[in-house]
């Protein structure tokens, strides 16, 4: 078995035992759970130590309970509250890009989530934070079994990846905030409506920073396109039998033929960021239909309007993306001291 097939497995086995765990126990907001556990068990490398991992989430758990006093800010203070979150996104996407810290996206999605739950009723701030701390912790847990189970042969050290530099962080931070407020400030005015489009457009800023700019209206429009019509596919299989399992085996059979591409068993034009966001896409529509369905709701007329939501917001941060890189490309550039020399001499 290569690593990739291994790598498959690993995700598959994962959001299978994710999804048994969040369903199974009635979690609060499952599919965030599950969403938490892919982002985890996409992350490259060895799998982050359990130890470490429940560390991780109970600082996780107490930054998103400490946004409660973000709500009458934003509240009484909508300016201030608004640039403040601003500021918070664009240190959390720069420290990403300069560190290259694998919980990058998990950050962004929890300050982008807690004033817009807050807002909507401060006790989902409570619910917020263990849910998202529950699902880092299963995602380390599953990672820690399905490695056990299709563990890597030992590999020689490798040079660790290069950084962003500072010049180049600082953009891609700035580009990331940019993507993110338009939606976070939109989610304000409905929150229970638009706090699945927030947790999107947190993952399409996340993507956006790691795909080149003359792709990124395929990644980003793409990707979306592609989780759309894999929850379908799920959804239907899961109607001809509702239940737990069915849920479960559907997710993994998603899982498995995403992640074969992925890592690279399945050869693709797209790259892992790709189709990494179309499972998270998936997941993230999949579960307010469930509920919808279990509250009685019109499934189809939900999810068709997340559905063009989440494409209408995939279509601005491209263009977003395309409109910065033409004013970066055209903006004077600086003139490096050596030729400053040489002019000066001439």
């Amino acid at each position: 078995m290569t690593r990739g097939d291994k790598a498959s497995l690993r995700l598959t086995i994962g959001l299978g035992l994710a999804t048994g765990l969040a369903y199974g126990f009635a979690a609060k907001l499952p599919f965030v759970v599950c969403v938490m556990a892919v982002l985890v068990l996409c992350k490259p490398g060895p799998p982050m130590p359990l130890v470490k991992g429940v560390v991780v989430a109970l600082i996780l758990a107490g930054l998103v309970a400490a946004g409660v006093v973000m709500v009458p800010l934003l509240e009484h203070y909508a300016v201030a509250g608004v640039l403040l979150t601003a500021v918070v996104l664009y240190a959390v996407f720069f420290a990403g890009q300069v560190r290259g810290g694998p919980v990058t996206t998990l950050l962004v999605i929890s300050f982008a989530m807690m004033p817009v739950a807050g807002v909507a009723e401060q006790s989902l701030i409570a619910v917020l934070s263990v849910t998202l701390a529950v699902g880092l912790g299963v995602g380390t847990l599953v990672s820690g079994l399905s490695s056990a189970l299709f563990p890597d042969p030992p590999q020689q050290a490798r040079a660790p990846a290069p950084r962003a530099g500072a010049a180049s962080a600082n953009w891609i931070a700035l580009r990331g905030t940019i993507i993110v407020m338009p939606v976070f400030v939109l989610a304000l005015t409905n929150p229970s409506f638009y706090l699945a489009a927030v947790m999107k457009t947190a993952t399409l800023a996340q993507q956006a920073g790691e795909a080149q700019a003359g792709a990124a209206s395929r990644e980003l429009v793409g990707s979306t396109l592609m989780g759309s019509f894999i929850g379908m596919v799920v959804w239907m299989g899961l109607s001809l039998w509702p239940s737990l399992w069915m849920l479960v085996l559907w997710l993994m059979a998603a899982a498995l033929w995403a992640g074969s591409a992925m890592f690279g068993v399945r050869r693709t034009r797209f790259g892992p960021s790709f189709w990494a966001n179309a499972l998270v896409t998936a997941l993230i529509l999949l579960g307010p239909a469930i509920e919808d369905s279990a509250s009685g709701k019109s499934v189809l007329k939900g999810s068709v309007m997340r559905v063009c939501l989440f494409v209408g917001v995939a279509f601005y941060a491209s263009a977003t993306v395309w409109v910065l890189e033409r004013w970066r490309s055209r903006a004077p550039q600086p003139v490096s001291q050596p030729d400053v020399h040489r002019a000066s001499t001439k």
